[in-house]
């Protein structure tokens, strides 16, 4: 299970949890422009934008689980097991295998409308990578600083939705995510005032009680509300510091910590790792399960006019500062 979120303060940020039980071996892989894609079904750009965000490397080939491209564009991938129903190759779109959906948006769109126009024509199919990677449910938060939509492949077809909380989590449809929110429309920032009685002289006995009610418990809806009444409700300064804290702390808010939701016999969901990319200077930070200091890749330091991926394991071991 994951959560994905945006925040804007100066600059735009772009980010997600990747919750599960065991690790692919994820890396931050940066994209130059000349890497050839190479797409199963539809005819690759001559040129692409390059991109930073988390992959797993198969075959020499990074699948992306969620990344942010030169121009700002974020997008992230969340298990959306039971929903996602992908078809076959269509005459006359744009067919497009569920493992290609990051690079093929991202390589070619520059902000959410022109994602919105390519979308229109384009057929998410079931194409496996390989036999042993099968084809993964998901549907997808695509963003830019100006806004952002849910997109989704259901057996209707492919959705996609206004999202102006700009937070997704998993199941169940955004539609439906979005409709539960009114289930906590009573919730605040603020000290509640008593409505209980004008006959009663309640007064509140501690801070936070406007948000009594939140949901705290690690199921997606759950964390889909906790992270849209966090994030907006969040205050940070503009500095880069202040918002990559506040980002993750934002993000936080959805941890799942090891022990607390059992996946198989003996073995449990945690966030393996968290993320937020600053998508206006496309610095990709990161911390760990095992490692809470946050660690940076840099798109712009690497040679974006090669064609050669730029890739880095995730730093693993908690770095602790002794004082004394």
């Amino acid at each position: 299970m994951c959560t994905a979120a945006t925040y804007r303060t100066k600059d735009f940020y772009f980010g997600r949890t990747l919750d599960y039980y065991f690790s692919y071996g994820e890396e931050v892989v940066v994209m130059p422009r000349n890497y050839p894609l190479g797409f199963r079904g539809a005819k690759s750009p001559e040129n692409h934008y390059a991109m930073i965000g988390m992959a797993h490397m198969e075959e020499g080939q990074p699948l992306y689980y969620d990344a942010v491209n030169e121009k700002g564009l974020g997008m992230a991938g969340l298990n959306f097991v039971g929903n996602a129903v992908y078809g076959k190759e269509t005459p006359g779109r744009e067919n497009v295998a569920q493992f290609e959906f990051i690079p093929w948006i991202l390589g070619q769109c520059a902000d959410v409308r022109e994602a919105r126009k390519l979308l229109a024509r384009t057929n998410l199919t079931d194409t496996a990578f390989s036999e042993r990677l099968p084809v993964a449910q998901l549907h997808w938060l695509v963003a830019d600083r100006e806004g952002s939509v849910a997109v989704e492949a259901v057996r209707e077809g492919l959705k996609i939705y206004d999202n102006p909380v700009g937070v997704l989590a998993n199941n169940p449809p955004f539609p439906e995510q979005m409709s539960r929110l009114a289930n906590y429309m009573q919730l605040s920032p603020r000290a509640p005032r008593n409505l209980f009685s004008d006959r009663l002289s309640l007064e509140p006995h501690s801070l936070g009680m406007g948000a009594f009610g939140l949901p705290g418990d690690l199921s997606s809806q759950s964390r889909f509300a906790r992270a849209a009444f966090v994030k907006l409700n969040a205050v940070s300064g503009d500095s880069e510091s202040e918002s990559v804290s506040q980002f993750f702390h934002i993000l936080g808010a959805v941890e799942q910590q090891r022990g607390c939701s059992e996946a198989e016999e003996g073995k449990y969901e945690i966030t393996i790792y968290t993320s937020c990319c600053n998508a206006d200077r496309g610095i990709y930070y990161y911390t760990t399960y095992g490692n809470r200091q946050i660690s940076a890749v840099d798109m712009y330091r690497e040679d974006l006019e090669g064609s050669a991926l730029a890739r880095y394991p995730l730093a693993e071991g908690e770095h602790i500062l002794m004082q004394n």
